[in-house]
């Protein structure tokens, strides 16, 4: 969505606060021995408090409340008995509809003592999300946004998996457009001010290549290895987008 008057930017707030609150309640409950099952009841219960619901599950009948992936789940990973380790990393993507307005952010956090690989890939995961959102400014073309992904993940050595993307998001979770998360030279389509986006960088250590889970919804790295996932509904303005749903 592009929004056009002060009520659709303040319910846009309004969802995207409860995105971040959700995101630092589920953060402060992560831990070895906790469920993804159990982060799923608690993001379910908050959305209830504000009279929110799932837009995952509402709008295309994923069977949680939120996306919760381990390690070398990229995305969509499936909440239920799997048990939190130490050492392990736990993607949280926030996605609620309020008042008929949708925000989405996710971040990626250590369960216990974080490994040393693992703090270097959340730090150029969080590096790439800062670019991309510098990047969403009005009259750039689209595809800058992916290209400073692209180029951080790239000086750093790290996989972009281009298959996976943001998207346009605000009346429903899905909107046009497609957002990249690397420079694809096509997309020239310049960013209106006002213009809503999710931008979510997902970046991995090992292969580029991907496999889906026989649950239908888990996309893994198909060699195994360790990935992360962030993301915030960014408004795109002039200076660099204006973010909806920090968490910090």
């Amino acid at each position: 969505m592009s929004i056009d008057t002060p009520e659709e930017l303040a319910a846009m707030r309004r969802v995207g606060a409860l995105v971040a609150h959700t995101l630092r309640v589920l953060r402060a409950a992560v831990r070895p021995g906790i469920t993804t099952g159990a982060l799923d009841e608690l993001a379910q219960k908050e959305f209830a408090r504000a009279g929110a619901s799932s837009g995952p599950a509402d709008l295309v009948g994923f069977p949680g409340c939120i996306c919760i992936s381990v390690n070398e789940e990229v995305v969509h990973g499936v909440p239920g008995a799997r048990v939190l380790r130490e050492g392990d990393l736990v993607s949280l993507d926030v996605t609620p509809l309020l008042d008929g307005f949708c925000a989405d952010a996710a971040i990626t956090v250590h369960v216990g003592r974080p490994r040393a690989e693992a703090v270097r890939l959340l730090g150029v995961a969080d590096e790439c999300l800062r670019a991309a959102v510098r990047a969403a400014v009005p009259g750039a073309a689209l595809n800058t946004i992916g290209g400073a992904t692209e180029r951080v993940a790239d000086r750093a050595g790290v996989s972009v998996y281009e298959e996976l993307t943001g998207h346009g998001v605000g009346r429903s979770m899905h909107e046009e457009p497609t957002v990249p998360n690397v420079f694809v030279p096509r997309l020239r389509r310049k960013l209106q001010d006002g213009l809503v986006l999710a931008i979510e960088p997902m970046i991995g250590l090992g292969s580029d290549e991907l496999e889906l889970r026989d649950d239908g919804w888990t996309i893994a790295t198909a060699d195994g290895s360790l990935s992360a996932h962030v993301e915030h509904t960014v408004v795109v303005r002039r200076g660099g987008g204006q973010i909806l749903t920090s968490a910090a």
